[in-house]
């Protein structure tokens, strides 16, 4: 594993041999995000590209405002290489941000909107990031306040810039140049953003993608999703997320020269009008929100015969739910399953039915190598459930500044080891069994039980937790915390406003609260997770 240039230390990469292979074989064609804009501009220029609300954006005037958000954005002093924190909810800011950051060679890094104090502080204290870009409110909760709570504590925190209302910070309007200012194209390896993994171990690690890897990524899931300039995709997800991103997501929209629609919220009662008035093709949903779609499908009063595919990913779908989405929706249900870190996999549109229900997809790319290994490390036969590993030419070969955790994370030949359990078909599709890691799959929430660990462990009244899953009919997952009590157990509601108070993202605050005296052990001395799992057995109620 090479662990990159002087460019941007800290990011591993692609050693010399797998680089030349990958552009030999056309997946790294050299190409940028900025020079992508630009290219599609002069393409398809007043086709509309994004829509947000009652905002509308021709391709044309997408990249007249990227140029002109990019040019006030160096008016700020954001170079090349410096790290932006980017929490923005489904807007059309988000975009061209993104974009504007692109063309510039700064690098986002993509928070969610329901990160809070915790996350944040951490994203911009380890990337060192001069920038912070969120919006004045959004779903009730005033992203100013936190700005103020984590610039305050920490010193490389120029900018705070702010969509609406600034306050005492930056407003994104006030940016826009009058003109484009001569930017220095980034390079094609150059890293061109940071997202955010759903590890097990404490917070997210950083995963590095180069405008080579990512572009290729999309571009083959475009054409594996038959999009093209008459498709529309609806952003239902938070736009940050890989899923709604790259699989095919906007930016495989915007690469197919289609128009994206943005929607501030997935519920039935917001994306099925914005179906029906844009002419949405496709679209992604995790699959508890597909659950709610369909449920609500049997009253619904839109037309939504435009719809062609429906997207389910983020966690496994159930094959008695993915047989329900045409009889329901009238569209195709396609599987998907992959992961910010590369991998991603797709049943095909014109699979048989037994596939598209009973799988999660095949790879995107003739190069994924794909491993199914038992506990030691060798290859399983084929139908029986192991160890995913993976590696290939849109799958980083390691995360940014995390040299211990890489080497547990990846094997010397560079496969990355994705935490999930799998089987793979004798067509070569994947069906998901489960995760080896210890992480939770909350909905499509990826919660780290390692982390919510030690911040109950900082509650005076705590001497001991464990967070693990339990099953859940809507969710998959939900998450329940074992805590061993110093004396009288506290209220559970205690712990939970105390994880509030710390800055926890609401999706990581325990659904449940158990104490006990003790934690059952394994036959080495360590908890038990997989008993205490079993202790779980009363239903529940979400909080």
């Amino acid at each position: 594993m090479s662990q990159g240039d002087s460019r941007l230390p800290g990011c591993p990469t692609w050693p010399q041999d797998y680089a030349e292979r990958y552009r030999r074989a056309g997946y790294w064609k050299g190409e940028t995000f900025g020079r992508m804009l630009r290219e599609r501009a002069e393409r398809h220029g007043d086709h509309t590209a994004l829509v947000s609300g009652k905002e509308r954006w021709t391709y044309r005037e997408l990249d007249a405002r990227v140029d002109r958000l990019a040019a006030g954005l160096k008016g700020l002093g954001i170079q090349p290489q410096d790290r932006v924190v980017v929490q923005l909810p489904n807007i059309g800011a988000f975009h061209e941000v993104c974009f504007a950051l692109f063309r510039l060679g700064a690098l986002p890094v993509f928070a969610l909107p329901a990160h809070r104090a915790s996350e944040i502080g951490y994203f911009c204290e380890f990337t060192e990031a001069v920038a912070y870009v969120i919006a004045d409110r959004h779903g009730g909760f005033d992203y100013r306040n936190l700005a103020t709570s984590v610039q305050a504590k920490t010193p490389s925190l120029r900018h705070v810039i702010v969509v609406g209302d600034a306050g005492p910070f930056t407003s994104l309007e006030g940016l826009y140049a009058d003109s484009p200012v001569e930017l220095t194209e980034p390079r094609p390896d150059d890293v061109a953003f940071f997202q955010l993994s759903g590890g097990s171990t404490g917070v997210p690690k950083l995963i590095p993608r180069t405008h080579d890897d990512y572009l290729y990524s999309l571009r083959a899931s475009a054409e594996i999703c038959q999009l093209d300039a008459s498709s529309v995709y609806l952003c239902a997800l938070p736009a940050a997320h890989n899923f709604p991103m790259s699989s095919p997501g906007v930016f495989g929209t915007f690469y197919a020269g289609g128009t994206s629609v943005l929607a501030l919220h997935p519920s039935p009662d917001v994306a099925f009008p914005l179906i029906e008035k844009e002419k949405v093709t496709i679209t992604a949903l995790v699959p508890p929100l597909a659950m709610v779609w369909l449920d609500a499908a049997k009253a619904r009063r839109h037309d939504l015969s435009s719809l062609r595919v429906l997207q389910v990913g983020g966690a496994k779908f159930s094959a008695e739910a993915a047989a329900r989405v045409k009889p329901a929706l009238g569209c195709t249900v396609q599987q998907v399953f992959g992961m910010a870190e590369g991998l991603v996999n797709y049943t095909r549109l014109d699979d048989s039915e037994d596939l598209i229900v009973n799988t999660q997809g095949r790879p995107i790319s003739a190069d994924d190598e794909v491993r199914i290994v038992d506990e030691d490390g060798q290859d399983v036969a084929t139908g029986e459930t192991g160890h995913l590993l993976t590696r290939g030419p849109y799958t980083i070969r390691g995360y940014y500044k995390a040299e211990a955790h890489n080497a547990r994370a990846f094997t010397s030949d560079g496969f990355y080891c994705t935490g999930d359990l799998v089987r793979m078909t004798a067509d070569g599709y994947l069906v998901v069994e489960g995760r080896a890691k210890d992480q939770i799959n909350r909905g499509g929430d990826k919660v780290a039980a390692e982390e919510v660990e030690n911040h109950l462990l900082a509650h005076p009244e705590v001497h001991d937790a464990a967070v693990v899953s339990m099953p859940d009919a809507f969710l998959g997952e939900r998450t329940c915390a074992f805590v061993i009590p110093r004396g009288t157990p506290p209220a559970a509601t205690s712990l939970t406003a105390f994880l509030r108070e710390r800055g926890l993202a609401a999706f990581k605050i325990p659904d449940r609260v158990e104490f006990v005296e003790t934690f059952p052990k394994t036959g080495v001395g360590k908890v038990s997770k997989k008993a205490l799992r079993e202790t779980l057995s009363r239903p529940t109620a979400p909080r």
